[in-house]
């Protein structure tokens, strides 16, 4: 028997599974983002240093990403997760329906806007209070109004999916930490893009302070954005933290008529300031630098499915053309059939008498 050497059976082994490998698609928003380095214009200084993890810079009427570091790295994203909440729900609540949270959404951990088991809220309130104070008892009496918690994670799930920001899993509609649950900054200045097209949203995350109701009178609550009071053109959206996203922030402004997106994730410190200077950086870099990507635009809405054709059922009835030959072969047949009756009716006749004839001439002889 003729032995085959090992290092063929190894070559071959390795072939097929080269050959069965999925490629790897390339990363949304251009080749240059699937870097997890900082990924920086030629030719134009680079963007002011930062201790966060991952950042994204972005023109919001071009979509173009001016700068970014490791932005399809996947984090925590704390409640920056909120505005994939209030993107997905503000188009599905009206916003005058008083609501009634359940003693769950009440008592939701951490941050919170002091919300009671009473139907004193409208939805806009608790978007106010959601995205302003970042109430985790909000966003769960949110999703309860929406229909309950695992539908309102589908379809924040669903968004995401429609705005094309792979890398983000929902799992809570508040940003609390929970397995699986992520995002980048790519996605969080995608979401941002997509929610700032609703003049809704862009009213909630620019109002610095707002009245909001109580059981007997009403107070005032802030907004946790500290360059709304502090950075020139700041249009707000969202901030974060947990102690295992650390501090997370997606922020806007806009100069001149043009609207610059900050996202930044895993930043262990205070990071306003260095925020306040990619922003800057951002204004000086837009319309003269070549953009390293791109913020995708959503993916179009499927068109609705057409109902299939009935299937045309036989028609028996004979056509104009052949009704005349239908009747002539039907009048022969007619006509043979009783021809032929006629043939078997005399035949028969003619062996009875036949048969009579025979036994009469047989009595006849016995006689």
């Amino acid at each position: 028997m003729k032995l085959v050497p090992i290092t063929a059976i190894f070559t071959a082994v390795t072939f097929v599974g080269a050959a069965q490998a999925s490629p790897t698609p390339p990363p949304v928003g251009g080749d240059l983002l699937g870097s997890r380095g900082l990924v920086k214009p030629s030719g134009f200084k680079a963007p002011p240093k930062t201790k966060a993890t991952s950042y994204v810079i972005a023109d919001y009427e071009t979509g173009q990403v001016l700068a970014a570091k490791d932005p399809h790295g996947r984090y925590r994203p704390a409640s920056t997760l909120k505005m994939l909440t209030a993107a997905t729900l503000i188009p599905k609540l009206d916003k005058k329906l008083k609501v009634k949270p359940s003693r769950e959404a009440v008592n939701q951990e951490g941050s919170a806007v002091g919300l009671q088991t009473r139907k004193i809220y409208t939805v806009e309130d608790l978007f106010r209070a959601l995205m302003m104070s970042s109430g985790n008892d909000a966003a769960m009496a949110l999703a309860e109004a929406n229909g309950g918690l695992d539908k309102t994670m589908a379809d924040m799930n669903a968004e995401a999916k429609r705005l094309q920001a792979n890398d983000t899993v929902a799992k809570t509609p508040s940003g609390l930490d929970k397995p699986g649950q992520a995002s980048s900054a790519y996605d969080l200045a995608l979401i941002a893009r997509a929610g700032l097209s609703n003049a809704d949203f862009r009213r909630y995350v620019s109002t610095k302070t707002a009245k909001f109701p109580a059981p007997k009178k009403w107070y005032e609550i802030s907004n946790h954005n500290k360059l709304l009071w502090r950075y020139e053109g700041m249009i707000g959206i969202k901030n974060g933290w947990t102690s295992k996203a650390q501090s997370t922030f997606v922020g806007a402004a806009t100069r001149d008529g043009h609207t610059i997106i900050v996202s930044i994730m895993k930043h262990k410190g205070y990071f306003w300031d260095e925020v306040a200077d990619l922003l800057d950086w951002g204004f000086a870099a837009r319309g003269k630098t070549t953009p390293v990507g791109q913020l995708v635009d959503p993916l179009p809405d499927e068109p609705p499915q057409q109902q299939a054709a009935p299937v045309p059922t036989p028609d028996t009835t004979p056509s104009p053309s052949r009704q005349p030959m239908i009747d002539a072969a039907a009048s022969e047949q007619t006509d043979n059939t009783r021809a032929m009756g006629s043939i078997v009716i005399g035949s028969g006749l003619l062996f009875g008498l036949a048969w009579l004839g025979y036994g009469i001439h047989r009595r006849r002889r016995r006689s």
